[in-house]
């Protein structure tokens, strides 16, 4: 498999590897909350934005700080190119960020793509994609150990596709081989309304998402017209997650552009969402 390259190192991150790395802890050091109280360190997932780092750096920064996240990692995107199949998956070789390569768990990925929940090899998704590569040198920089992706970029909202996907995602992660994978969603929030409309849609959202409710926070989303483009890839999430066990969302930090840009009528959301899970506590059936 060629290795994905970048394509908006010097744009949306630094490209040089130094700037990038002093960029990236400094945004891990800038939180006011690393001790995670009442919660164990080590997570299950999270969600984290992927806007250029001076509008979303601080929100990524505040959710991963102090928080120990898996070595195999399912990262789920957003399609915002429309390209490519609908459950997309980079199926193996590496993805480069100027921090250097972190390879695809092929294995991981092959076991999804057989799952029957509609995920296919797909590259062509990905190459101009830009959700999972801002999120990926954060990830790197915050790893405990050596670190692998699978990248699944979901280019559908039907709820029942999701809900499927979901189911899928659950069964390969609950065999043995993979109890120590987790899954994290790139996602920003409303997208171009004022601050104030930007702020009600979020929290619309956000209520469906901490409460765990993967068909309300796609009928929210919908029913309320809000453009938080990783909807589908966080609803598929917390189906996995239902599937698998007890799941705990919580809110990290949530901000919008106009802490960075001053500009409060075209803004942009951005949230951080931490997820734990307990395992087998939830009966068997089917997704919630």
């Amino acid at each position: 498999m060629p290795v994905r390259q970048p394509v908006v190192a010097g744009r949306f991150y630094p490209g040089n590897p130094e700037a990038l790395r002093g960029a990236v802890r400094g945004f891990l050091a800038a939180s006011e909350e690393a001790s995670l109280p009442g919660r164990s360190r080590k997570a299950w997932g999270c969600m984290l934005p992927h806007a250029g780092y001076v509008f979303s750096g601080a929100v990524a920064g505040a959710t991963l700080d102090g928080l120990t996240l898996p070595g195999r990692l399912v990262i789920l995107c957003p399609n915002h190119t429309g390209r490519g199949q609908p459950l997309g998956v980079w199926p193996g070789g590496a993805w480069l960020t100027p921090l250097g390569q972190v390879p695809v768990d092929e294995d991981l990925a092959r076991a999804l793509m057989a799952a029957g929940g509609g995920f296919s090899p797909d590259v062509h998704s990905h190459l101009g994609e830009h959700s999972i590569e801002v999120v990926l040198p954060f990830l790197q920089v915050a790893a405990r150990g050596p670190l692998a992706i699978v990248p699944v970029c979901v280019g559908t909202r039907h709820p029942g596709a999701v809900a499927r996907a979901g189911e899928a995602l659950a069964a390969v992660l609950a065999r043995p081989e993979n109890a120590d994978a987790g899954v994290v969603v790139s996602s920003d929030m409303n997208h171009y309304e004022d601050v104030r409309r930007t702020e009600q849609k979020d929290a619309l959202a956000l209520e469906r998402a901490l409460a765990g409710d993967a068909p309300g926070l796609l009928r929210v989303v919908e029913e309320a017209d809000i453009s938080m483009c990783g909807a589908a890839p966080l609803a598929l999430a917390l189906h996995a997650a239902r599937r698998l066990g007890d799941v705990r969302v919580e809110l990290a930090a949530h901000d919008t552009s106009a802490t960075a840009s001053g500009d409060t009528q075209h803004v942009v959301g951005y949230a951080g969402l931490r997820l734990w899970l307990t395992r087998g506590e939830k009966p068997a059936g089917p997704a919630a």
